[in-house]
């Protein structure tokens, strides 16, 4: 059985279809490549906290959303420069915002593989 990745617009599509159905709301802030772009995922609760995540290889298998970044109450503005630094260092990177209650449980859910 082999894993293939699933394409990132597909992959933003299902993160912002299940926001909503969640009780959150979601936003493309940045769109990336259409197939292979990496995908950044900046959630909050109610406008506080920001997290940054990321996809990342895991030893059992699925590469996982990880926490990268989370806001500095003394530096609340580093998480968002690090987007623009990001951004500007890949034009392929998708970025999308996620506003929901339970980010960490939210978050757990996203696995990105393709079973065959």
């Amino acid at each position: 059985m082999t894993q293939a990745r699933l394409p990132s617009h597909l992959e933003i599509g299902a993160i912002l279809r299940q926001a909503q159905a969640d009780g959150g709301f979601a936003t493309i802030l940045s769109k990336g490549e259409k197939d292979a772009g990496t995908i950044l995922v900046l959630t909050t609760r109610r406008g506080t906290g920001y997290a940054l995540w990321e996809r990342m290889p895991s030893l059992d298998g699925p590469r996982l959303f990880t926490i990268i970044r989370e806001q500095d109450i003394e530096k609340p503005s580093d998480i968002f420069e690090y987007i623009e630094r990001r951004s500007a260092q890949d034009s392929d990177l998708w970025v999308i915002e996620v506003e929901i209650d339970d980010a960490a449980g939210f978050m757990a859910n996203r696995v990105n593989r393709v079973d065959y």
